[in-house]
């Protein structure tokens, strides 16, 4: 029986609160000891780096043969402009020599590329050539910022390792119009690609290929405070038109996209100046007028203002403020389809937590929730569970963040309090993230993270996870990952109802999983369990209540000399599930075979054989239910994608078979039309036909992006949809001009309407909102 305090309450439980005094704990302890020693060590790195000092003026080797770079300090800044005139240009040798990744490993590129390093107190600066023996045919039709498309136009990617962990990275990309896209690489697996800095670059096009300048500020950067930096450094190149990947230090062809740092170049000759004490601040203001139908609201105009800040603790540690937090400039959600009885999920948009989500990863799910679910996997920590009730927005009041590293020892603090709603009836609640991720071995990491949600002040139906992860890698192609999970719900969300209690059942979760990973040969084997009263409230569950087994093997030769095919890829996959009870609930055994062209064209087919087990039905429409019981059935899908640099691009499936104890049969197409450099459409369209012996139904999504790009830091872009599903029509009309690096204008209207079967609308919601945000350096 618990004691009672004072107000009539019992104690608390002391679990949470010790669990977070070791968090805390540890990270003094690393802070105070181990992390000063680790520090020493990444900054001296090991003799041939210090020796790479003595390197040659522009390019050398080490006693390994690791290609060395020097960077140049230059009195007077290139007028960045695209344009090589300038006299650094004429008397300094460029780095070349690039080497293919793709089509041919570790033959020289069929095309030169050259780049220059320099730098002066304020900025790094790398200027580009990249020569082209066939500029009509060269890809480029992408401006938006940060679009992911800018990969598949003809583009450069620059990686600045800039603490030499040979594992991490900043990421800087343009394309020949000038496009700008920046990410952060954690691990080389994880890529943050919303993550967004202050940086500025201009791209030229000529007769010869093409040009570009960058100017990296060192405020834009986190470093080590060591007056003599090392980093790593490369040099990406893609050739669109060929589909040829190349770099400037090579990178083994199963690298995945070429972020693999260890194989990167050494950078010498930096001198950084002191990066503490970097103050940012980023207000806004916002005016908006709202009409919402349900809630009675017409009409209504409002202003509001807020900030965003960021002060640099050290060179490699920020911490991150932010007040009355606004979002209205972020797009709506893509309508999905849902033919399943689990929960669709739907991914990050908001910028202040895309930010930080490659820190808070934990056992490769994605920190935040960036990336689409995979598969099974639990979140832990799923920003989207902070600030949002039933898909609406709920006020933030404040919450701050701190971010960065101690040597090998990356870290992450988040405390995020939001205030009480009508709309879902959200009460005000705090959230707290601690995630702790050490580098161990050559490119391994082992971590903790606790995630801990307490509503109110008191924090009845409080909400603790911990866990602990790891992630081995082992010669070029192994890997080996893990995890520890358990959660605890005390209070009013406990089943025994009342303050104090705590829920009962098996609230553990784990992973273990092996993965063979090389360019012809894959193998992977998992079992993944998840309790039936794990419960991580600032996370996402797909499912609950399972053991799963899974193993898949693959077979991709590369065939030699041939005009037309790149690869070929055979995979084969078995899925299991089973519940606590040991109840096969699930068993899914599958087969695939790919065909990739030389043209970057891509052709598939998938076939499944399914065992569900129903213990309550569970409705793929309206009236229409799929019954509990067993259910076999077999499934085929053929799909196309079309090349980047075809005027009419995509991806095109068909689906047919049997579905449950009925028939389906599915078509979608998602892609673009390129009208010019400037202006595309995006459409994406997916039709269902279900027949069950209760019924028919025809599931349809609708959707077109027309995006009109003024300049790289300016465009206009909607996004209409309609979901049969749900019968909502949603329209979201965005106009973003980033006027100066960092500081944006925003002009967003949304629309929001509920339809009928004969194809009339009737307003829910609508909103047009005006928002102004101006940075500020010091």
């Amino acid at each position: 029986m618990n004691d009672l305090n004072p107000f009539g309450r019992p104690f608390p439980s002391l679990a949470p609160y010790l669990a977070r005094l070791a968090v805390l704990l540890l990270l003094v302890f690393w802070g105070m000891t181990i992390a000063p020693a680790a520090v020493m060590s990444q900054t001296l790195g090991s003799v041939d780096d210090r020796a790479i000092q003595e390197a040659p003026p522009t390019v050398g080797r080490d006693a390994d043969g690791r290609m060395t770079v020097r960077a140049v300090r230059v009195e007077r800044p290139p007028v960045l402009d695209g344009v090589l005139d300038e006299e650094v240009y004429r008397t300094l040798t460029p780095a070349s020599s690039f080497v293919q990744q793709y089509p041919v490993n570790g033959e020289p590129a069929t095309e030169d590329t050259q780049v220059w390093i320099s730098f002066d107190s304020d900025n790094v600066y790398v200027a580009l050539r990249a020569w082209d023996s066939r500029p009509d045919q060269m890809v480029a039709n992408e401006m938006r910022r940060d679009n992911q498309n800018i990969w598949l136009n003809d583009n450069i990617i620059v990686l600045l390792d800039t603490f030499l962990d040979r594992r991490s990275a900043f990421f800087f990309q343009t394309n020949p119009l000038g496009g700008i896209r920046d990410a952060l690489v954690l691990n080389e697996s994880t890529t943050n690609y919303d993550w967004n800095t202050v940086w500025d670059v201009k791209s030229r096009r000529d007769d010869e290929g093409w040009t570009a300048e960058m100017a990296i500020p060192f405020k834009s950067l986190r470093y080590n405070s060591e007056a003599v930096q090392l980093w790593g450094f490369n040099v990406m190149r893609v050739v669109r038109s060929k589909n040829e990947q190349s770099l400037l230090s090579p990178v083994p062809d199963n690298a995945g996209g070429g972020m693999r740092m260890a194989s990167a170049a050494t950078l010498v000759g930096i001198e950084a100046p002191d990066g503490s004490r970097n103050i940012e601040l980023r207000p806004y203001a916002i005016s908006d007028l709202t009409t919402n139908r349900p809630a009675g609201v017409s009409n209504d105009v409002s202003a509001d203002v807020g900030i965003d800040a960021r002060y640099g603790i050290t060179s490699s540690m920020t911490f991150d403020l932010t007040y009355n937090t606004d979002f209205a400039q972020v797009e709506i959600d893509e309508g999905q389809v849902n033919l399943t009885r689990f929960s669709l999920f739907l991914p990050e948009k908001r910028e202040f937590f895309l930010e930080g989500q490659g820190v808070f990863d934990f056992a490769g799910s994605g920190g935040g929730g960036l990336r689409r679910v995979n598969g099974p996997l639990p979140y832990i920590f799923f920003s989207r569970r902070i600030g949002i009730s039933d898909g609406t927005p709920v006020p933030i009041q404040q919450g701050g963040r701190v971010m960065g590293r101690v040597g090998p020892v990356s870290m992450g603090l988040l405390n995020i309090q939001t205030e009480d709603a009508e709309v879902g009836d959200a009460r005000a609640t705090n959230f707290s993230v601690v995630r702790i991720k050490s580098d161990v071995l050559r490119r391994s990491s082992v971590g903790m993270i606790l995630t801990n949600r307490r509503p109110e002040f008191l924090g009845e139906g409080s909400n603790l996870v911990y866990g602990a992860d790891a992630n081995l890698l082992f010669y070029d192609n192994m890997q080996i990952n893990g995890f520890y999970a358990r959660s605890s719900t005390t209070g009013a969300g406990g089943s025994g109802g009342g303050p104090g209690s705590e829920t009962l059942g098996d609230k553990d979760s784990y992973r273990a999983q092996l993965q063979y990973d090389s360019d012809r040969y894959g193998l992977q084997a998992e079992l993944l369990k998840v309790g039936d009263a794990f419960d991580p409230e600032v996370g996402f569950l797909l499912r609950d209540d399972f053991r799963r087994t899974f193993a898949s093997a693959r077979f991709s030769p590369r065939p030699a000399a041939n005009r037309y095919v790149r690869k070929l890829s055979w995979e084969a996959g078995l899925d299991r599930f089973v519940n606590e009870a040991d109840v096969l609930e699930t068993r899914k055994e599958t087969g695939n075979f790919s065909l990739e062209f030389n043209s970057s064209d891509l052709l598939s087919l998938d076939f499944s054989r399914n065992l569900e087990f129903l213990t309550e039905p569970f409705e793929v429409a309206d009236g229409l239910a799929v019954p509990e019981g067993q259910h076999r059935f077999n499934e085929a899908a053929v799909g196309i994608q079309l090349g980047s640099h075809r005027q009419v691009s995509g991806r095109a499936n068909l689906t047919w078979g049997d579905f449950f104890n009925g028939q389906r049969t599915g078509i979608a197409y998602v892609g673009r039309v390129e009208f010019s450099s400037r202006f595309s459409v995006e459409p994406r369209v997916s039709f269902d036909w279900i027949t069950l012996p209760r019924g028919k139904a025809r599931v349809a999504l609708y959707g077109v992006r027309p995006t009109l790009t003024v300049t790289p830091r300016m465009y206009v872009g909607a996004l209409m949809q309609y979901n049969s599903s749900t019968e909502a029509l949603e329209t979201n009309v965005r106009w973003r001009w980033e006027f100066e690096p960092g500081s944006d204008l925003f002009v967003v209207y949304t629309d929001g309407r509920a339809t009928t079967g004969r194809g009339f609308s009737r307003l829910v919601n609508r909103g047009l909102a005006i928002k102004f945000t101006r940075f500020f350096r010091f």
